[in-house]
């Protein structure tokens, strides 16, 4: 499905029901949307991983601008404060009210940026593997502590100079670190890629965002999940984000022996954490 958000068409999906019959009633549930990685992917990457958790919230899955199966639209609205001004206008089309935002990755950072600029419109947010800025000093001591300097040396080169043959190295040298478990091959098959996408975020905003600061003024709960072998959105970022959130709003919380692909390391535990943060 499609809708179309004023200059552009946003694709989702949509698993589990809003209203669901409790006795002589209709019991509206909460209403969970889910904010991809990339830019550039798509939703596919939470499937089938938050699946279960469709028996206690409506599930809705969103393609953001330039990724999957949403429109491409053009490189002047890559940037953070479109996609997130994209999830507002995409909740207010199909009149979700007080949404739980889910983000994920890069997709954290659009989530984050939302929450900072429309800080009433969100009950709960959600951080996975993400971070509140981009150190290209951090991600090189991660890449170095769990791959060596292969994989290290790779990311210099390719966020020096963001080319197709550059990223194309950097990802075979960073997809064995992106998990602890094997990773199924299905996953990334799976994916629609926009390659031109990221890489224009590369150039122009990957390292040049933080919103550090900004982030005191979220004002619903958040939950923050970090692996702690990512190599990428280290645990040290995941700590810093946190920090830079309202404490008495914040629950941040290390998952051992997990690295960036959380849905293929720790799976049950992600959910069960989900569970209990939309519950409460």
């Amino acid at each position: 499905m499609r809708v179309n958000v004023g200059d552009t068409r946003l694709y989702f999906d949509v698993e589990g029901a809003s209203l669901v019959p409790d006795g002589p009633a209709m019991r509206k549930r909460p209403t969970v949307v889910l904010i991809h990685g990339g830019p550039g992917a798509d939703h596919s990457v939470f499937k089938p991983t938050v699946s279960p958790l469709a028996d206690c919230a409506q599930l809705v899955y969103l393609d953001q601008r330039g990724g999957g199966r949403s429109d491409l639209s053009s490189p002047r609205h890559w940037n953070l404060k479109t996609w997130a001004g994209d999830i507002k206008r995409f909740c207010d089309a199909l009149e979700i009210e007080r949404p739980i935002i889910i983000g994920g990755s890069f997709g954290g950072f659009v989530a984050l940026q939302y929450a900072i600029d429309y800080p009433d419109h969100p009950s709960k947010l959600v951080l996975l593997v993400t971070a509140a800025r981009m150190n290209l000093n951090r991600i090189g001591e991660g890449l170095a502590r769990f791959g060596g300097a292969e994989p290290r040396a790779a990311a210099e080169r390719y966020y020096a100079d963001p080319t197709e043959e550059n990223e194309k190295t950097y990802f075979e040298s960073w997809a064995p670190l992106a998990s602890v478990k094997p990773s199924n091959p299905d996953r990334a098959m799976r994916m629609t890629w926009r390659g031109e996408v990221f890489r224009h975020f590369v150039a122009n905003e990957y390292f040049q965002f933080d919103l550090r600061a900004a982030a005191a003024g979220v004002k619903c709960p958040v939950l923050v999940l970090s692996g702690a072998r990512d190599p990428e959105t280290t645990v040290e970022a995941g700590a810093e984000l946190a920090e830079s959130l309202p404490a008495e709003l914040v629950e941040f919380v290390v998952i051992e022996n997990a690295s960036h692909e959380l849905g293929t390391d720790a799976p049950e535990r992600v959910v069960r954490l989900l569970r209990r943060f939309i519950a409460d």
